[in-house]
C-alpha cells in the first residue's frame, strides 16, 4: 500500500509540472523585505543665488543711457540762440491792431534768445525767453517749453511745445498813437531742433519753430488829440489779431 502512493504522487508531480512551468512571473512592487523600496534619488541641483553686489535701478538707467548715447545722465541744460523771424501780426484775424498804412505788420528781423531747465532721462522741462526786433516794433516772448529728445550718438534730434506771454511795443516814432498802445497777449510754439554733442558738456544746433500770437490791445486814451484821420480812428477802440510766425536759429548748448 505504501508502495502504490509513493507511486501515486510521484505521477501527480510528472502531470503538474507543465503547468507549474507556465505561471506568469511575479510582479515586481516596491515592496521588499521589512518594508519600502527606498525612492529614486532627487536632483538636488538648485539655481544659483544672484550675484552679490547686483546693480540697482539707477545704475541701470545710467549704463542703459550710456550704451544709447555715451554721454550718461543729464540734469540740467542751458542754452542761447541766435537767428531770424518772419512774423504776421494779423495773419489770421484782425486788421485794426495797428494802424496798417503807417506800421508793417508783416516783417522779419533778428531774434535772440536763452533756455533753461532739467532733464530726465529723453524728457525736458524749463523756461525760454525770445527778443525779436524788428524795423518798426519789438516783440518779446517768455514762457514754459517741454521737449522730447532721441538721443543717437553724439546727435540728439528733438522736439517742443511751448506757450507764454507775449508783448508787443516799441513802435516807430512816426506813428504816434501806435507808440503809446499797449499791446499784449500769449503765444502757442512748437518746434524742432538737432543738438550735436561736440562733448559730453557742450553741444551745437539748429532749431525751427512756428508761433500763433493771440495779442488785444486797449484803445489810447487821447489818440484823437495826438493824431488825425485814420490814426486816430484805429487807435480810438479796442482790437485783438491772431498772428504768426517761423523763426529759424542756431544754438549753443551746456549740459550738466
Amino acid at each position: 500500500m505504501k508502495s502504490l502512493c509513493v507511486l501515486a504522487t510521484s505521477a501527480l508531480v510528472v502531470w503538474a509540472a507543465p503547468s507549474w512551468a507556465q505561471q506568469p512571473a511575479p510582479v515586481s512592487t516596491n515592496l521588499e523585505s521589512g518594508g519600502l523600496r527606498p525612492p529614486e534619488a532627487v536632483d538636488g541641483t538648485q539655481p544659483a543665488p544672484p550675484e552679490a553686489g547686483a546693480p540697482s535701478t539707477e545704475k541701470e538707467l545710467e549704463r542703459a543711457d550710456k550704451e544709447d548715447s555715451g554721454r550718461g545722465l543729464e540734469w540740467v541744460w542751458l542754452n542761447a540762440e541766435i537767428g531770424s523771424q518772419h512774423l504776421g501780426l494779423q495773419t489770421f484775424k484782425g486788421d485794426r491792431l495797428v494802424d496798417s498804412q503807417l506800421v508793417k505788420t508783416t516783417q522779419t528781423g533778428l531774434v535772440y534768445g536763452a533756455g533753461a531747465g532739467l532733464r530726465i532721462l529723453v524728457f525736458t522741462v524749463g523756461a525760454r525767453f525770445r527778443l525779436a526786433s524788428f524795423s518798426e516794433w519789438q516783440l518779446w516772448t517768455l514762457g514754459l517749453e517741454g521737449g522730447f529728445h532721441i538721443p543717437i550718438g553724439k546727435l540728439e534730434p528733438y522736439f517742443t511745445v511751448g506757450a507764454g506771454y507775449a508783448s508787443l511795443g516799441s513802435f516807430s516814432s512816426s506813428a504816434p498813437a501806435s507808440s503809446q498802445a499797449d499791446v499784449k497777449g500769449f503765444n502757442a510754439r512748437v518746434g524742432a531742433g538737432l543738438d550735436y554733442y561736440l562733448s559730453n558738456t557742450f553741444s551745437l544746433g539748429a532749431n525751427l519753430s512756428g508761433d500763433v500770437l493771440f495779442l488785444s490791445r486797449s484803445k489810447v486814451a487821447d489818440a484823437a488829440a495826438s493824431t488825425s484821420g485814420n490814426e486816430a480812428a484805429v487807435y480810438a477802440e479796442d482790437e485783438s489779431s491772431i498772428g504768426a510766425g517761423a523763426t529759424l536759429t542756431a544754438v549753443v548748448g551746456l549740459h550738466f
